[in-house]
């Protein structure tokens, strides 16, 4: 197909075919391969060529071609045009022009192999659009939900006591590949899945060779052992080493669809980071303590914290050592190592606290957490324990909402300040918290009720006032929005895409089961502080 089809999931025309309300016949052309449609376009005019992006369902009911006219050259040579356009296939009316398949029509789909689909008299060309519409969307909701789960899946393994092989195994079941682990040297070192035959397992090896070179990827095919094509993929596998150090992910399967390039992605992310685990696991043990330090933990309750570090470090540490000691043996001068920190200045210079909680049930994604967050507030120094977070951002930079999460900035102070800084920050969570805000900012002009609330106290009050729609999520859905607009039914229907009547509908049921009187304005604010807080 060409680079003009969209990377849209594809409907296979099989698919139309069996679709029990269009009543499409496949009556000449390519049957042996299934073929995907991208786009369903109608056209009545001689030479489609200018009209199409190619991977259409190309739908004509012959007005372009009477039936007197229909002789065999004309055909031909529309169906050659329509091939050179790229159409995956194409799908003709009968009525009003046409009783039957003009027959000259169905030989040069044959002889040229473009599928042709009789359209039933009774099936209107917008009918097939629409089902070609629907089937995309069923199919890109599929591809994503299966993205979802195998992410989900994935960072479990990775969790797990020896993460590599179960990252491996559950990569295998999603793909119904084979899937192997390659060290520097070539050799398999983990691997999951049903096993190819010899001559794929070396190509796929000759494949994970050429990363050492410097690409990141490199793809390839292999017989299998009945005869069918697998499909081969290696990637190289992140971190500090070069490409002639690094390790490499092999992946065999029998086919690929829309999904497994994402899926592989979420794999190589974790086995990046899962294979320079002792590294990465070292600085973020240290970079933990240090922020505890600073913001005023005792040094016994830290100390734990460092020396699994220390210990975490190992070799890795020895290695760069031996690097630098090669660079200062060419400059005779001392290397200072790739992105280590610039000494602060004698005073510290100024700091701003962040304190932070998890929103919904999240989960600790140790690592991965901690770097999302790191780069999203731009320092290193971020302690991510469980559910709650604290960091610390060099200087006056502007904190910023990150999200997953409800954060309270202290305002910068000086490094002799920072526990101050840490309650200021804690405060502005608190109010973040209360007002249903990703971000409170100390210093920001907050509403009087919303600080001076307790929230556990308001929250036990607003679930207690929220309690007889609680388990309606629509109409709780729909009184926070109707209120958050004022009480506009048409602003609601559109916000909430459903009909105004349903809007009036909700409302009143909502006001029934919880026995108030919406018209009083007293009462929707009540209701609007119990929804923030509950």
């Amino acid at each position: 197909m060409n680079d003009r089809v969209p990377p849209t999931a594809p409907v296979p025309l099989s698919a139309l075919l069996g679709h029990p309300a269009l009543g499409l016949r496949q009556v000449a052309g390519e049957r042996e391969v299934d073929t995907p449609v991208y786009f369903v376009h109608t056209s009545e005019m001689e030479d489609p060529v200018p009209y199409l992006l190619g991977g259409e369902l190309l739908l004509s009911a012959g007005v372009h071609c009477p039936e007197a006219a229909g002789a065999g050259t004309y055909w031909d040579r529309y169906v050659a045009r329509t091939l050179q356009a790229g159409a995956a296939a194409l799908g003709f009316g009968i009525a009003p022009v046409h009783e039957t398949v003009p027959r000259a029509l169905v030989e040069a789909c044959d002889r040229h192999g473009l599928p042709l689909v009789e359209v039933d008299r009774q099936t209107t060309f917008t009918a097939v659009a629409s089902a070609v519409w629907d089937a995309m969307a069923e199919r890109r909701h599929h591809e994503l939900r299966s993205v979802t789960e195998a992410q989900q899946s994935l960072a479990t393994a990775a969790a797990r006591p020896h993460p590599v092989p179960a990252v491996l195994r559950q990569l295998s079941q999603h793909l119904g590949a084979w899937t192997v682990l390659y060290g520097p040297d070539g050799a398999e070192l983990a691997a999951a899945g049903p096993r190819p035959p010899g001559q794929a397992r070396t190509a796929l090896g000759a494949l994970a060779g050429r990363l050492r070179s410097g690409p990141s990827s490199a793809a390839g095919r292999a017989a299998g052992a009945a005869g069918e094509e697998l499909q081969l993929t290696a990637y190289g596998l992140g971190g500090p080493a070069g490409p002639e150090d690094r390790l490499a992910l092999g992946v065999c399967a029998p086919r690929r669809d829309g999904a497994d390039g994402a899926i592989v992605g979420v794999a190589v992310v974790l086995l990046s980071l899962l294979t320079a685990r002792r590294v990465v696991g070292a600085e973020a043990e240290r970079t933990s303590a240090l922020v505890r330090l600073m913001l005023g933990a005792e040094p016994a309750r830290v100390a734990g914290l460092l020396a699994r570090s220390q210990r975490q470090q190992g070799q890795s540490g020895q290695r760069e050592q031996r690097e630098q000691q090669g660079q200062q043996g060419q400059s005779g001068m001392p290397t200072e190592a790739p992105g280590a920190p610039a000494e602060p200045s004698e005073d510290g210079g100024l700091w701003t606290v962040v304190h932070g909680r998890r929103r919904g049930r999240g989960r600790d994604d140790g690592l991965l957490a901690t770097a999302a967050l790191a780069a999203g507030l731009g320092t290193p120094l971020v302690d991510l324990d469980g559910d709650a977070l604290r960091a610390l951002v060099p200087g006056e930079a502007e904190v910023r909402a990150q999200p997953g999460w409800t954060l309270g900035a202290g305002a910068p102070v000086p490094a002799a300040d920072l526990a101050r800084g840490g309650a200021d920050a804690a405060r502005a969570l608190r109010r973040a918290v209360a007002g249903r805000v990703p971000l409170v900012r100390h210093g920001a002009r907050a509403f009087g009720v919303v600080s001076l609330v307790d929230p556990a106290e308001a929250g036990a009050h607003g679930r207690a006032l929220l309690a007889p729609i609680e388990g309606a999520p629509a109409l709780l859905e729909t009184l926070r929005v109707w209120l958050s607009l004022h009480g506009s039914w048409d602003r609601t229907a559109v916000a909430l895409e459903v009909h105004r009547n349903t809007v009036r509908q909700r409302i009143a049921r909502a006001e029934a089961l919880l026995d108030v009187d919406l018209g009083d304005a007293d009462v929707r604010m009540e209701l609007w502080f119990a929804l923030k807080w509950a």
